[in-house]
């Protein structure tokens, strides 16, 4: 098993496990391997330090830049991950199903979908309240 430090575009720093290193090629080349915070494909590979089995206790060291950025990214999956489990996808139906929920039509619910910018643009005009959130792929379902 290959575990690899990677890296998006966006500067969001994760693990990969990869059965092989010509695993992690094939799927890279194949743009499977995605950003878990944005499900950007565009994936550099970081230097990785070789993994130690040590026993024993270490001490606790004060977090670094790094350390803060990998809890923020996890607190952010945890977020998007709840807001997935606790709403309803509408899919590409949500200008329409949020104007329902917003004129009392049907019961007032979490929905989550797709609207072009010019869709949520119009709901906002109206006094909706929407927010743009880019979901990654493995938070919409099973990876495996």
């Amino acid at each position: 098993m290959k575990v690899l430090n990677l890296r998006c575009a966006n500067e969001h720093r994760f693990e990969g496990w990869f059965a092989s290193e010509a695993d992690f090629k094939s799927q890279e080349s194949r743009e499977l391997v995605q950003c878990p915070a944005c499900g950007d494909s565009r994936i550099v590979r970081l230097p990785t330090a070789p993994r130690l089995n040590v026993s024993g206790s270490r001490e606790a060291t004060p977090a670094g830049a790094q350390d803060r950025q990998l809890m923020m990214q996890s607190q952010w999956l945890r977020a998007l991950r709840h807001m997935v489990e606790n709403t309803e996808d509408v899919g590409e139906r949500f200008p329409d199903e949020a104007r329902r929920i917003h004129y009392g039509e049907v019961e007032e619910r979490g929905i989550r979908g797709q609207a072009s910018r010019e869709e949520a643009d119009a709901l906002r005009e109206e006094g909706i309240e929407v927010m743009s959130l880019p979901v990654p792929a493995a938070l919409k379902g099973p990876v495996q």
